[in-house]
């Protein structure tokens, strides 16, 4: 994604880093990606880069930003739209499938930056998805028990933890098997197993 030096406001031009920096994390390892890189592929000097963004560590603060406030946002109006808890609890696992399906880059960032040694505000931002993410998840639960839907037996912590697993280890076998679309694929029998283990009648977490 080259600009070629084109004028373009702070915001959109904040916004096309953190755009040029998903697409690099797509094509290969995000840990390897330097400023140079991504300065090369917008077309711009590192001392362009650096008027918008002091450092490395502010451009991934903001991507990871950018990928919590999105898979959020995405998350939200799944389980919005959805009529009945396991209805709401089937489209936040698949749109979060289709969030990785859109950019693949986003999990290897994400892995790293908790994998890092000591504090990050990329890392911090990482936390905070993980904590809200496990919230929603934890009130979709209670609400199926209320409605008798989900088996009022598990325990939701481990099952907020336990989907969410799900979903990386469907990233990293995708790493591994060297097939991101394997994601997408073997997502639809990894969430019947889910449910099998929580509805209502069913074995319980």
């Amino acid at each position: 994604m080259a600009t070629n030096g084109k004028y373009l406001p702070a915001e959109e031009r904040r916004a096309v880093i953190v755009e040029t920096v998903l697409t690099l994390a797509a094509e290969g390892n995000p840990s390897e990606i330097t400023t140079a890189a991504i300065a090369e592929r917008m077309g711009l000097t590192q001392g362009a880069l650096f008027r918008h963004f002091p450092s490395k560590e502010a451009i991934w603060e903001a991507v990871m930003a950018w990928a919590a406030r999105t898979l959020a946002s995405r998350l939200e109006t799944a389980a919005t739209a959805a009529p009945t808890p396991l209805d709401a609890l089937e489209a936040v696992f698949f749109a979060h499938i289709g969030f990785i399906a859109e950019y693949p880059g986003v999990p290897g960032i994400f892995f790293g930056e908790l994998q890092r040694p000591g504090d990050s505000p990329a890392r911090e931002r990482a936390r905070e998805l993980m904590e809200d993410y496990g919230e929603r998840l934890r009130a979709i639960f209670r609400e199926g028990q209320a409605a008798g839907q989900f088996s009022t037996v598990f325990d939701s912590d481990a099952a907020a933890s336990l989907f969410v697993g799900i979903i990386q280890g469907l990233v990293l076998q995708s790493f591994l098997s060297g097939s991101r679309g394997s994601v997408s694929k073997n997502a639809p029998a990894a969430f019947a197993l889910f449910r099998r283990g929580i509805e209502a009648g069913g074995d319980a977490l």
